[in-house]
């Protein structure tokens, strides 16, 4: 019986020292990557790529980008932006601040945006801008105009990570 009791209070003790985040979501979160027209090729910051539709798992707490490119259409680049995820603060009541901690260092609490990554592409020579869309594909925005909105997040977490010195990332998304 002493085994017994003994084994459920060093799970729930384990448990107490985890955060709940990471337990119920992982550190890291399947992105998909879709295009219209399909087959772009993608390529994200870290080196991996895949044609469209394709997915990876990347990790919660880390921004990214993907450039996607196929012939015949404008090259475009995506951030993915690491947000910290509505359900903190309830994690941090109920784990208690070192499931908080947990969670918030790992990534764990967080979820990667826009997910899907869906981008319409725009031909060479045709007039428009590129657009991100939602699931069902209706539009979200302009690449440039989200790409705007969290640039200098992103970018400041590709430079943490190493992945991009000062600049460079702006250079790749803007052409500029």
């Amino acid at each position: 019986m002493k085994k017994i009791f003994s084994a459920a209070a060093l799970a729930a003790a384990s448990f107490g020292v985890t955060g709940c985040a990471t337990v119920m979501n992982g550190t890291s979160q399947p992105v998909a990557f879709q295009s219209d027209p399909d087959g772009a090729v993608v390529k994200l910051v870290s080196g991996q790529s895949c044609t469209t539709p394709c997915q990876y798992e990347l990790k919660r707490g880390k921004d990214s980008m993907v450039t996607y490119n196929k012939d015949g259409y404008q090259p475009v680049s995506v951030y993915i932006q690491s947000r910290t995820g509505g359900a903190t603060f309830g994690n941090i009541i109920a784990g208690g601040v070192i499931g908080g901690v947990i969670d918030g260092s790992n990534g764990a609490s967080n979820h990667l945006y826009p997910s899907p990554v869906y981008v319409r592409l725009v031909a060479v020579g045709a007039t428009g801008e590129p657009v991100l869309l939602d699931k069902k594909g209706a539009v979200i925005s302009t690449v440039a105009v989200y790409n705007a909105k969290v640039e200098a997040d992103v970018l400041k977490g590709l430079e943490e990570q190493g992945l991009y010195a000062a600049g460079q990332a702006h250079t790749a998304v803007t052409g500029k």
